[in-house]
């Protein structure tokens, strides 16, 4: 009985540290163009949102062993995807304002951050007064059928 769990213990050690000679990529590009907003909100999005959806990731000393590193990374390329504050140029107007109002909507239902996120980050969870700095932000912003044709 003890042999079979040695050569699966040994065989679970040889593969974590296997895995870790597999490459991800954790970078933080240069920033082309931030937000432009209060400095109250640009904290709340600082503190909350910028390590996956900006160049201004934090790389924590944990991010640097997989298969964590591999989750992290996706996470962070698919965040940025979805939205990057440090290209924040790339986007017309219109998108703008269409970003800020799906923003706020995520913050309203709980979506972000996300919940798995808050236990190593206890400082991105959102307080009522970032609710109601976030919620005036986005209601300052115009609707979509307000606009023109901007992309």
């Amino acid at each position: 009985m003890k042999k079979p769990m040695i050569r699966i213990f040994l065989v679970i050690v040889i593969v974590l540290v296997g895995i870790q000679f597999v490459p991800v990529t954790m970078t933080n590009p240069p920033i082309q163009e931030e937000i432009s907003v209060s400095p109250e909100v640009k904290a709340i999005l600082k503190r909350a949102c910028y390590d996956c959806h900006s160049h201004e990731t934090i790389w924590p000393e944990y991010s640097r062993v997989a298969p964590v590193s591999w989750l992290l990374a996706w996470d962070v390329r698919k965040g940025r995807e979805e939205l990057n504050f440090s290209t924040w140029n790339r986007y017309g107007q219109k998108k703008r304002h269409k970003i800020i109002k799906e923003i706020w909507e995520e913050v309203e239902e709980g979506e972000m951050p996300p919940w798995f996120y808050l236990p190593l980050h206890p400082e991105a969870q959102l307080s009522d007064q970032d609710h109601g700095l976030l919620r005036a932000w986005a209601g300052s912003v115009p609707s979509v059928s307000e606009e023109g044709n901007d992309h």
